[in-house]
């Protein structure tokens, strides 16, 4: 569950897609044509919901505020075979480092969906319904005046999780009060929260950084404590947005008493919430250095972090700032050449591509007497189809009988009697074949006679 921490860096936001517009059932109705054909045009694709990246936002506060993003349904079809209008797409902009993943039903979180890294990247995350076929499609030899058409098809509906990874070349670390603002303030011109005291800094800030002609971006994360990787303090909040950076400055008080101890004790945390984090290149920085007591304790961490290379520095004086700044900019090069020329498959995420329709349908019993076929198929036919028009119905089975549903439920060891749910639709099995399952009546209904034949019919 999310916190307010005043840095809304996390989102769960539900996005709609438009439905297809409905089909038209209508007939050419001219002077002297008195009978014309089926002239029904198709409806509208619905409109589809996009993402995209905006340099412009920094923070994901505006979808506490607004949560839903629906696009627009298509047009209805016309007639004279005139075509339904597209429903307007829907694009909702988001900070750059913005991680998309869908929310399953049991409110777990599904792999990465997208990741929107570059200004103007955009994602599909929810496809709009295709418009509903007109009567002109549905024409036969045997049926040259069909009298109905296909419903549009509901567009998609999924609820997202957004999380923010902040995009930084260089991230401070330290345990809280270890002068991390403070340097920022010094080298950039960002202006962070300063205090002497704990938790001044509650949200993350970046700076840009120039030296020697180069320029890289510096972010200030939160103190840290000791079991920040299971969620105490600000650690879940925050430690996701060092993942980005390519190199660590790792902030030490320089008057603590212990700072090979509080090393460990911070890298302990890292790894533990990510070993690639705790793998990634350190320059160990000792603060404060303007005090006495971190002069009188220098020379004892440096003989603790033997073998690696440290920098004492004082953002209040601004002494070891020069030679700390070059360094990082040395070891940015470093990792940068050493990055591999291709992204990683995982980061390579700019489109959301549809997958195409899986023809094929699965039969699962729940209890004695109920059924469910799932397929994406089966449940589109059965969304576009009104039920209720029996012609379109008997269309409806006579598809079904060509995918085998109904020998599927039979093999399934459907009895008579039994409900059959398909998409949101329930339908009734009886020795006459698949019916829809009416309301409630008010009133007793008429017994209906069985049909004969050797093959069991399939009516609405």
């Amino acid at each position: 569950m999310m916190r307010d921490t005043g840095f809304f860096d996390e989102a769960t936001i539900v996005v709609k897609a438009g439905s297809g517009g409905a089909g038209s059932a209508s007939f050419r109705r001219e002077k002297f044509v008195p009978f014309g054909g089926p002239d029904g045009g198709d409806g509208g694709r619905g409109g589809s919901v996009y993402l995209r990246a905006d340099p412009g936002l920094n923070t994901l506060l505006p979808f506490r505020y607004e949560r839903t993003f629906s696009a627009g349904a298509g047009g209805a079809g016309g007639n004279k075979k005139r075509h339904g209008k597209k429903g307007d797409d829907k694009i909702v902009a988001v900070p750059l480092g913005t991680v998309v993943r869908e929310v399953k039903e049991d409110g777990a979180l599904g792999p990465i969906v997208a990741d929107l890294v570059q200004p103007g990247q955009q994602v599909l995350v929810a496809r709009g319904g295709r418009g509903g076929l007109g009567n002109t499609h549905f024409a036969t030899s045997t049926n040259q005046a069909p009298r109905f058409a296909q419903k549009g098809e509901p567009g998609e509906e999924k609820t997202l999780h957004l999380e923010l990874r902040l995009i930084a070349d260089v991230g401070l670390l330290g345990f809280p009060n270890a002068g991390k603002s403070t340097l920022l303030a010094a080298v950039s011109a960002a202006k962070p929260k300063i205090g002497d005291y704990p938790f001044t800094t509650l949200t993350p800030n970046l700076g840009v950084v120039e030296v020697d002609n180069r320029t890289f971006v510096m972010a200030d994360i939160p103190g840290l404590i000791e079991g920040a990787s299971q969620g105490k303090g600000l650690g879940h909040d925050f430690l996701r947005h060092v993942q980005r950076t390519r190199l660590l400055l790792h902030l030490i008080d320089g008057t603590s008493e212990q700072p090979r101890e509080d090393f460990d004790r911070l890298n302990a945390e890292l790894a533990a919430f990510d070993p690639d984090l705790a793998a990634k290149r350190q320059i160990v920085v000792l603060t404060k250095q303007d005090l006495p007591e971190a002069q009188e304790r220098l020379p004892t961490a440096r003989a603790a972090f033997a073998g690696i290379p440290v920098f004492p520095i004082s953002a209040a004086t601004g002494a070891g700032l020069q030679a700390l700044l070059r360094a990082t900019a040395a070891a940015l090069a470093e990792e940068e050449a050493k990055a591999p020329a291709t992204p990683p498959v995982e980061e390579e995420l700019p489109v959301i591509r549809p997958k195409p329709v899986d023809g094929g349908f699965e039969v699962l019993r729940h209890g004695k007497r109920t059924y469910q076929v799932v397929g994406a198929q089966v449940e589109r036919m059965v969304a576009m189809t009104e039920i209720t028009n029996e012609e379109a119905f008997r269309h409806l089975m006579r598809n079904f009988n060509r995918l085998g549903v109904p020998a599927a439920l039979q093999y399934a060891g459907i009895t008579p009697g039994a409900k059959v749910t398909i998409g949101s639709t329930v339908l009734q099995w009886t020795e006459l074949g698949l019916q829809p399952l009416p309301p409630a009546p008010a009133k007793k209904p008429r017994s209906s006679r069985p049909s004969s034949g050797r093959r069991a019919r399939l009516r609405a």
